[in-house]
């Protein structure tokens, strides 16, 4: 099947916007990538590699391809250089809908009028971002998982006015990548998957903060009944706690429902600087947590 694009941007170099460029790459794309901090690709993609590869049975993109595709990817701090002739931009920032806003603005200005324009966002609709970008039909919400290497599926959502045919060409961008594209057929908070996992989250972490259930428990009862390798707050750690935080503080802005902020406990962590797997401690130690122990799921003690 022919690529549906040639170039491809990526604005934020985190811990998902690394992941995309360098996926990307290795798809056969051409890759630019913007950050206002200069070494921010070159550091985050240290820590990936100390942080996945112990954890990361069967990877996107082969363990020996890492370093080719780290060199592939062009890395930029003018964004008008980043998005020249580009066919997608994917913004990966901060979960900040006026920072989006700003940067869709700017993107609006200096991209060529082909350009396809996604958000990453984990909670925020593209219909809360698309007019400061001057071209809300080719807006949409390309959200991706973390991690990427493990996760090969992202949601596709269109806003008020995105056209059918920027939709078909993200979904073939992401079939590309050996992703699924999970297509949302009506705009929701949290899309597909998330809509879910919110469910999730939110009682894990009401019954951490409130003090009910030691968060080893409950990581500990979820791997025990689903069979999966990683429980609740250990996928918060690799999400990042901070970003746990911003997504939670979008649903409560949205519905006001005090059921629906984030506890205190989430917070203080963050004030630590205790943020997970990029910081080296969340919930968990790092890069060797506890629950990767052979008798995490049995205890002696």
């Amino acid at each position: 099947m022919p690529k549906p694009f040639e170039r491809i941007a990526v604005v934020g170099l985190g811990i998902l916007g690394t992941q995309i460029a360098m996926l990307s790459a290795y798809a056969g794309y051409k890759v630019t990538a913007y950050d206002t901090r200069p070494n921010a690709f070159d550091e985050t993609y240290k820590k990936l590699r100390e942080d996945l590869k112990p954890k990361t049975e069967i990877p996107l993109i082969p363990w020996d391809d890492w370093e080719r595709c780290r060199q592939a990817v062009w890395i930029r701090t003018n964004l008008e250089e980043t998005l020249r002739n580009v066919d997608l931009v994917v913004e990966a920032v901060k979960e900040d809908v006026e920072l989006k806003r700003q940067i869709f603005k700017q993107m609006g200005e200096v991209a060529p009028p082909k350009a396809i324009f996604a958000t990453n966002s984990s909670s925020l609709p593209i219909s809360r971002i698309e007019e400061s970008s001057g071209r809300p039909e080719r807006c949409l919400n390309i959200h991706f998982y973390q991690p990427l290497q493990g996760m090969n599926m992202a949601d596709v959502m269109g806003g008020t006015r995105t056209l059918p045919e920027v939709l078909d060409k993200a979904a073939d961008w992401l079939r590309s990548l050996g992703l699924v594209p999970l297509r949302v057929k009506k705009e929701v908070v949290g899309f597909c998957f998330n809509s879910v996992w919110r469910a999730i989250k939110k009682q894990s972490l009401y019954l951490w903060g409130s003090g009910f259930v030691d968060f080893r428990d409950i990581d500990r009862a979820w791997r025990i009944f689903t069979g999966m390798k990683m429980g609740p707050f250990g996928i918060m750690d690799m999400v990042g706690l901070d970003t746990v935080y911003d997504i939670e503080m979008v649903y409560y802005s949205e519905s006001k429902d005090p059921q629906d902020k984030p506890p205190e406990a989430l917070l203080e962590k963050i004030r630590k600087g205790e943020l997970g797997v990029k910081t080296g401690k969340g919930f968990y130690s790092y890069p060797n947590p506890e629950f990767l122990q052979p008798d995490f799921l049995n205890p002696r003690k």
